[in-house]
């Protein structure tokens, strides 16, 4: 899959661009900032990453033309946070924000987010491996050695994840927006509910230490 990272802000967007290097993503930083339009076109992106304030026209300008050619999803970065603002992006065709300072983790849950929801996209290929645990995407399974465990779609999610950010801590904000597409009825207690079904039901294969916490944070895997 391919990114487009409309930010002018240098040092953000090279980390940007590496972080999504790293999660298995072509991206590349657009430089020609008068013409935006061609960038798109040329790259062909999946998804765009669009600053608010840029030089010679704004990010909803080009949001505005953009839309005129392609139905890419476009996720907006801004540190404006008033809720016009916000409004103003998504009437345009925005299909997220993120506000500045971003949060990479948090980022990159909401891509992943919007790709799936656009595309029916699942990261990496069918399954994702876990020391010898197999993540079956496409059955909705967890395989172990002598096991196989049937998940919800909202267990797949958040094993889904975990297992990509593998040791590293997932924070409760990027899991939500991952399992609930920022659903705002959908807070912290719901998290941990569904995180103590799914540590209920990996007891049951001997599993139940996988998912640690990360007290006042997030979640990772053991």
């Amino acid at each position: 899959m391919k990114i487009l990272i409309v930010e002018d802000e240098a040092t953000l967007a090279s980390l940007l661009e590496e972080e999504l290097v790293q999660w298995g993503y072509l991206s590349k930083k657009a430089s020609n900032f008068n013409d935006i339009l061609a960038e798109v076109t040329d790259f062909k992106p999946d998804l765009v990453l669009m600053d608010v304030s840029l030089p010679f026209y704004n990010g909803f300008y080009w949001t505005e033309k953009i839309r005129q050619i392609s139905h890419v999803p476009i996720i907006f970065i801004t540190s404006h946070t008033e809720s016009g603002d916000i409004v103003r992006a998504m009437q345009m065709g925005a299909d997220e924000y993120i506000t500045k300072p971003i949060d990479i983790t948090v980022t990159i849950a909401k891509i992943q987010a919007v790709l799936r929801r656009t595309y029916d996209y699942k990261v990496g290929s069918d399954s994702i491996m876990y020391g010898d645990l197999k993540l079956n995407l496409s059955v909705a399974h967890l395989e172990g050695k002598n096991f196989v465990l049937e998940l919800t779609r909202t267990e797949l999610l958040i094993l889904e994840i975990l297992f990509n950010f593998k040791n590293k801590i997932a924070k409760r904000e990027a899991i939500i927006n991952y399992c609930w597409q920022g659903d705002a009825f959908i807070d912290d207690n719901t998290l941990a509910v569904n995180i103590a079904r799914l540590r209920k039901k990996l007891k049951t294969v001997g599993y139940d230490e996988l998912i640690q916490t990360k007290k006042g944070i997030g979640y990772y895997l053991k």
